[in-house]
């Protein structure tokens, strides 16, 4: 799809910002994130795991390969398999790279005994997963092959669900207003007709009762998609709308009476044993799509605490080098994103540049400026600039940065 240069492209905003690349040596929907765009997702994957912590997390590493009767007993070969890619043979077995995250945080869950009084119980991973997308369908960062979700399992009683999804919409709020993003409409995701879904009506009713009762007594306005569930079970899909006027999914809550029958989970003892809901939950997609959400939503122009570069300092001429590298390593030490741009251009020439770029902070330093132990500051989408002492304009950038402003 082309879009019209007035419009952000996060294709386009991803070349011209040293985001991403690809390559056809490693293959389409694979994309090598370049290092300001490892910054971005670096700094996304930080905020969403000191977020979750916060909220009780507990976060763990699987593997990105099982066997293949792993997904065989989780019932995504029977009804996901034209998505996965093959599987391969190794030592005599079938190893499937996984397509979904869930099925290996059961695992964890089963590795460790758990009591009634445990509960809710909640995993987390920054987990790679892989699609065999149609070639037809693969766009940039938005539709890939490879990617890696803020994937979270929450194991809870029946009576704790609401308040299970109450918390996860709260945390998907609070970072969207964080990402600067609008908020979202909520979308109840429903099963379709046909053999992609389990073949379970009284389940799916249940899960789809609990799901409308907690939107009801939130007071959350949703609307209803047939045919969008996942195929164990319904969902809330946070559907957002790109500067194109697309539609997507970012975030999802699902509510699972499946799996947790199918791999046989229980809690609890005697007549007091009763079967774990599974809550699936994502706060910010995968990176790959959140990230070319967030280029085309600010137009390249991130927060200051997700900006590859945070400041760009522009020494006049070559005899203030010396000073602006001084300036450099005080903002470094300050855990602050800078560069020198100390080419032999005019300096015009390097503001342009770096507003360009979506630079937040252009500190300037000319000889009047070294002598008062001052730089020009000029803030993004600001003409003119404000003169500030050097100490004053480092704990001013680091302040911002920690506050993750989302402006």
């Amino acid at each position: 799809m082309n879009v019209p240069d007035s419009l952000p492209d996060h294709r386009r905003l991803g070349r011209q910002l040293g985001i991403f690349a690809t390559d056809e040596a490693v293959g389409a929907g694979l994309p090598l994130w370049l290092p300001r765009g490892a910054i971005v997702r670096g700094e996304l994957e930080r905020f969403v795991v000191e977020l979750e912590r916060r909220h009780g997390f507990h976060h763990v590493y699987t593997p990105e390969l099982a066997k293949r009767s792993l997904y065989e007993r989780s019932g995504h070969w029977a009804h996901y398999r034209d998505d996965m890619f093959p599987p391969m043979q190794v030592g005599g077995e079938e190893l499937v790279l996984r397509p979904m995250n869930c099925p290996h945080h059961i695992l964890v869950w089963q590795a460790e005994p758990h009591r009634d009084r445990d509960l809710p119980y909640r995993l987390a991973e920054l987990g790679t997963m892989f699609r065999n997308e149609r070639s037809g369908v693969i766009g940039g960062l938005s539709r890939v092959r490879q990617a890696t979700l803020d994937d979270g399992h929450i194991f809870c009683r029946p009576d704790q669900i609401e308040a299970e999804i109450a918390g996860t919409l709260e945390l998907i709020d609070h970072a969207y207003r964080t990402l600067g993003i609008p908020p979202a409409i909520l979308r109840l995701s429903r099963r379709g007709t046909g053999s992609k879904y389990v073949a379970d009506p009284a389940m799916w009713q249940r899960a789809e009762d609990v799901i409308r009762s907690t939107l009801s007594d939130l007071g959350r306005d949703y609307v209803e998609a047939e045919g969008e569930a996942a195929f164990y079970g319904p969902k809330i899909d946070l559907q957002v709308t790109d500067p194109q006027g697309r539609e997507e999914t970012l975030s999802t809550v699902q509510v699972d009476f499946h799996l947790p029958e199918r791999f046989d989970l229980w809690i609890g003892h005697g007549a007091g044993r009763q079967r774990p809901v599974m809550i699936h939950r994502s706060i910010t997609a995968t990176a790959e799509r959140m990230v070319a959400h967030l280029l085309e939503v600010h137009d390249g122009a991130f927060p200051l605490w997700l900006a590859p570069t945070q400041v760009i300092l522009l020494p006049v001429t070559g005899g203030n080098v010396a000073g602006a590298r001084n300036v450099r390593d005080a903002l470094r030490a300050a855990d602050v994103r800078v560069e020198l741009d100390d080419r032999d251009e005019t300096l015009a020439s390097r503001v342009r540049d770096a507003q360009q770029q979506r630079v937040p902070y252009l500190a300037v330093l000319g000889s009047r400026e070294a002598a008062a132990g001052t730089v020009a500051v000029r803030s993004r989408g600001q003409d003119q600039p404000e003169e500030m002492e050097v100490g004053r304009f480092v704990d001013l950038v680091r302040s911002r940065s920690a506050e993750r402003h989302p402006g």
